[in-house]
């Protein structure tokens, strides 16, 4: 028997099309440029670091470059044990970019998951619902401190705390899509011919769910960036001497009126995630927005 035609999901359209609105949009252009060149920066960070991040045979609190007192040879000076802050900022956004992709890969997939099971089979929705209601009561913060309290501080906890945090805002975006989608014709049409439930929910389900959830969660990747760095400036994150951008600027907080490259440099990379992260999620946003589209 002939399979029957998927509604192509507006999220499979070719990415062209995102990219014509991107470069008639300026600043979103600006946005994707700087955050290409701070992710190769992250990537090849072990070979454009001009030092090892961890040596600490340096003196401390150089001033960056275009300070009195810099060295040619640290751009953005040392911070207070005599590392190179170049060198650590390149690790150290490495290390938060990681940690947010994987909360929200982690968070994310399993709240479009239990959501789309939730509303093909009906009777589970109740209980996923109020589970994801509990959840939404526990603030990412309070999660990582009592993670912390299990596990110990670290990367892994704030990953668990992200991803948890992130579970039930995912699950309620993808439950409302999902909603809608079931009352489509091709999902009575499928369920008649007698396609297997894998079928339905992962191609006609899950593919037409995927544009406003692509959306929201690469909006809330900058979300997770933030919670993240501030897990790890209150020291729930990862432990001296690994480069972190959140744990960096904690470790600037004394140095502040003599020294304050230390804790502004990172500031500032993390600043520049998020905002760049949100400007491209706006962007996409608009492009599967049908009342956008056209304009």
């Amino acid at each position: 028997m002939a399979d029957i035609a998927v509604t192509a999901p507006v999220a499979s359209r070719p990415l062209k099309a995102f990219g014509r609105r991107i470069l008639r949009d300026k600043l979103a252009l600006l946005a994707a440029v700087l955050l290409l060149l701070i992710v190769l920066a992250a990537l090849f960070a072990p070979w454009l670091a001009p030092f090892d991040p961890y040596n600490t045979t340096r003196r401390p609190f150089i001033p960056p470059i275009w300070s009195e007192g810099s060295l040619p040879q640290h751009w953005l000076g040392t911070d207070g044990q005599g590392r190179d802050m170049l060198s650590r900022l390149l690790y150290g956004t490495r290390l938060t970019l990681v940690m947010g992709l994987a909360s929200i890969v982690i968070g994310g997939g399993l709240g479009a998951l239990v959501a789309l099971l939730g509303v093909y089979y009906r009777r589970l929705d109740p209980y996923i619902m109020r589970a994801a209601d509990i959840l939404l009561s526990f603030p990412a913060i309070l999660l990582g401190l009592a993670l912390a309290a299990v596990v110990g501080p670290g990367l892994t906890a704030i990953v668990i705390a992200l991803s948890i945090a992130t579970i039930p805002d995912v699950a309620r975006i993808t439950r409302s899509a999902a909603i809608v989608i079931m009352g489509q014709d091709y999902m009575e049409a499928g369920r008649a011919m007698g396609l297997p439930d894998r079928t339905l929910i992962w191609r006609y389900l899950a593919l037409n769910c995927l544009s406003p959830v692509f959306v929201f969660m690469t909006l809330r990747f900058g979300q997770i960036i933030l919670i993240g760095a501030a897990l790890s400036f209150l020291g729930l994150g990862v432990r001296p001497p690994e480069a972190e951008l959140g744990m960096m600027a904690s470790l600037g907080r004394d140095a502040l009126f003599f020294a304050p490259h230390i804790s502004l440099l990172p500031s500032l990379v993390i600043i520049a995630i998020v905002l760049c992260v949100n400007l491209l999620g706006d962007a996409l946003r608009d492009l599967l927005d049908p009342r956008m589209r056209n304009q």
